[in-house]
């Protein structure tokens, strides 16, 4: 059972190696403009500070306001964003930028109820808006916070349970310092990205040490607990590249799918990988009626996502006449343009090493 001399401890250790130990660099930690610390936390949703650092610094130099990212062309805005991921995080934030510059007159709310009205803001991104840019007393819950106060306070409930979430939240808002918000929230996360993290955390760095139930009772490896491991889905994408006169045929992924809005090649997707043979005795591809030259596999690549594994085939196909699709629409581009087009990042390690830009 927490006590409040654990509490007391916990905060005010935080705070202190916040203010003496941390330093942790990062452009958005010390702004107060509600729009660039709504676009670091938009691009730091499911992804690293390191790994999202030259996005924010890419989009916050072509968009300098949220007037700018509002009058932006989504395609040139989806290329900057290219390779990041969660493509739907994109999406919302260009849809965010321009609710606010015409509905809003250009001003972000100002209380945590009114951010968390806009478009692809969740408690976390308004609790951190509401911290660092207005100084308002909430809390921020995301990884490194579960896992700082689930290995301090020793919390074997699951984090990702509503029971969890509700605990993690409850006490998170318990011993945030009200007067000192933003400081705290940052301390907290920041302990948890450098100092608490998942594998072979640095105990000995660690101001919370002393008082740490995981550590002083060999449960690390334990805690925190996740009350079940993620299903992972495995998909099998051929992709065709259709050469037309110097101009390769592509489309944009639409729905609610991976890679929504970017590009891609003829797609033909299945249960398992196919081989050449395979391929041309495949329904789909027959159904079209590629009239060729020449077909050859020019590679393949594997990505990881949360939930999926996409195991990709690329095979190029010199045509002899210009295809009609039975199923899909698209548009012919010059070869020396795709270079201009959001594709997802698998796609563009390809074209990028077989020199199609």
């Amino acid at each position: 059972m927490n006590t409040s001399a654990d509490e007391h401890f916990f905060t005010t250790r935080l705070l202190t190696w916040h203010n003496e130990e941390n330093n942790r660099s990062l452009p958005w930690k010390s702004e107060k403009d509600p729009y660039k610390i709504w676009l670091s936390e938009v691009i730091l949703q499911q992804t690293r500070a390191l790994q999202g650092l030259p996005y924010y610094m890419r989009f916050t130099k072509a968009y300098p306001t949220v007037e700018d990212m509002a009058g932006a062309n989504d395609e040139e805005a989806f290329r900057l964003w290219q390779g990041l991921g969660y493509y739907n995080r994109c999406k919302n934030m260009l849809a965010t930028a321009r609710y606010i510059a015409k509905e809003l007159d250009g001003h972000f709310p100002e209380t945590y109820d009114g951010l968390l009205k806009l478009k692809g803001i969740g408690p976390y991104t308004a609790a951190a808006i509401a911290s660092f840019a207005f100084g308002l007393p909430h809390a921020v819950v995301d990884g490194n916070v579960n896992r700082v106060l689930a290995r301090y306070f020793g919390i074997e409930t699951p984090f990702d349970t509503t029971e969890g979430k509700k605990l993690f939240s409850a006490l998170a808002q318990e011993l945030l310092d009200e007067q000192n918000s933003a400081a705290y929230n940052q301390a907290i996360m920041d302990l948890g990205a450098t100092v608490c993290t998942p594998r072979s955390p640095l105990c000995d760095q660690c101001p919370l040490q002393k008082k740490c139930f995981a550590h002083a009772n060999a449960l690390i490896d334990v805690l925190p607990v996740r009350s079940k491991k993620l299903s992972v889905r495995r998909r099998y994408f051929h992709y065709l590249l259709l050469e037309w006169k110097n101009t390769i045929w592509i489309h944009k992924r639409t729905g609610s799918d991976i890679w929504e809005n970017l590009h891609e090649p003829y797609l033909i997707e299945c249960d398992t990988p196919l081989d050449i043979n395979e391929l041309l005795k495949n329904e789909q591809f027959i159904k079209e009626g590629f009239e060729y030259s020449a077909i050859a596999c020019s590679g393949m690549a594997t990505q990881r996502l949360t939930h999926q594994i996409i195991e990709t085939r690329f095979y190029s196909l010199a045509l002899t006449k210009k295809a009609k699709f039975t199923s899909k629409n698209g548009n012919w581009i010059p070869v020396n343009e795709l270079g201009k087009t959001a594709f997802p990042k698998t796609l563009v390690s390809f074209l990028e090493k077989n020199l199609y830009f």
